[in-house]
């Protein structure tokens, strides 16, 4: 009876907390993961207060939260939109792979971390985060803007590359020889082509199936299904992530929609578990060590993910105005490089890997929104100014007006 008080106790506090942080991150429209992580370092080996009762319950939290949040980000696409952005932007995905896949590649190894931790690092500094980007679109007004598509493009590409990029980490990370990585990502390539496949040719079928005018029924029958087919993907070696993924892309329309409004509140509460989950496993005396490779590791890849969303709004036909934002909404990182981090450090691949995703992410996180709004003004200044000390005229410059609309450009 004492442990369980003390399991409510702790777990109570911990939602609380997390409550009243988010609130406080509202306020100042910033998002809440860098406080989420905060509250887990400060809650976790060798922080003020380390927890005990609960840690194990948060542990199934956070893995629950790893699921909903690839759940609903397979909700937001059907398998059409999915290939059809394949077959239109995937030279922006290539780019984007490159210019900001090889930097966290090149770091590990600088740091002599060994080729297992530089396949992971190259996914933490490679995937920005679709929430607190989302989020960044909704509160600057750019939803509607004309570079918005092309910002969710590179964000829909990055998410079908986890599906083949999370089993290729999981067997790397489990220590599986060739032969076992290779089955695995053959499984996984196989089961991403059969639910793309399923969803577009049945999709309506499958979703009539799991439809109810019950919402407590509907959000029972695509949890419970969501669940078990993360348990499968999991049993056979694939990450439950990437089976949660393909359920969400699996079901469309109506189901897909009210799923969605349902399911939000529970993805929002197990992520902020799962964001905390990471900083408790995280010692804080562990990251000023860390501190100078992730800021630099940090402004390259702020560099790097600007000139990605630049050049893909310029092959889009973006005006030079619309690029600049495209870039700079580019830059947050999140809750899929703390993902991808966390499964290195579950394995214990390199112990100071860890905390150096922990201080990159909290850099790029706060960065984000601040690159998201100010990255386009600067740029145009800088602009100008290069114009005017080159010795044109004022008159022989382009005006704002004349060069683009400042909104839906």
């Amino acid at each position: 009876m004492h442990s369980s008080a003390v399991l409510l106790i702790e777990f109570g506090s911990i939602i609380l907390g997390l409550g009243l942080l988010g609130r406080f991150a509202a306020r100042f429209r910033l998002s809440p993961i860098p406080l989420y992580l905060l509250a887990g370092l400060a809650f976790g080996e060798g922080g003020l207060l380390p927890l005990g009762a609960s840690e194990e319950f948060i542990a199934i939290g956070a893995e629950i939260g790893v699921i909903l949040l690839l759940l609903m980000l397979g909700l937001e696409y059907t398998a059409g939109d999915l290939v059809t952005n394949l077959k239109a932007h995937y030279p922006a995905g290539l780019v984007d792979c490159a210019l900001n896949a090889l930097p966290g590649a090149a770091a590990a190894l600088l740091l002599g971390w060994g080729p297992v931790a530089a396949v992971v690092l190259a996914g933490v500094t490679w995937i920005s985060s679709s929430g607190v980007i989302a989020k960044v679109l909704g509160d600057l007004g750019r939803v509607g803007n004309r570079e918005t598509p092309v910002i969710l493009s590179v964000l829909v590409l990055e998410d079908l590359a986890m599906a083949v990029y999370l089993p290729i980490v999981t067997a790397l990370v489990a220590g599986a020889g060739l032969l076992t990585g290779s089955l695995t990502l053959a499984i996984a390539l196989g089961a991403a082509g059969l639910v793309l496949f399923v969803a577009v040719r049945y999709g309506r079928v499958l979703s009539r199936f799991v439809s109810s005018d019950d919402p407590e029924k509907l959000l029972l029958v695509v949890l419970g299904l969501t669940i078990l087919v993360a348990g499968v993907a999991q049993q056979v070696q694939v990450s439950a992530a990437v089976g949660a993924f393909l359920v969400g892309i699996a079901l469309s329309g109506e189901v897909a929609e009210g799923a969605h409004t349902l399911l939000s509140p529970l993805r929002d509460l197990f992520a902020a578990v799962f964001f905390v989950f990471f900083g408790l496993h995280t010692d804080p005396a562990s990251i000023p060590p860390v501190l100078l490779p992730a800021l630099a590791l940090a402004v390259v890849t702020a560099a790097t993910k600007i000139a990605t969303g630049y050049w893909a709004a310029r092959r889009a036909g973006i005006s030079v105005r619309g690029r600049w934002r495209t870039g700079g909404s580019l830059v947050a990182r999140g809750e899929f490089s703390i993902v991808i981090a966390g499964l290195a450090v579950t394995a214990g691949v390199e112990s100071s890997l860890g905390p150096l995703a922990t201080a990159y992410v909290l850099i790029l996180v706060i960065l984000g929104p601040l690159t998201a709004r100010f990255t386009e003004p600067l740029a145009t200044r800088w602009t100008r100014r290069r114009a005017a000390g080159s010795g044109r005229t004022g008159e022989s410059a382009p005006r704002p007006a004349e060069a683009e609309a400042s909104v839906g450009d």
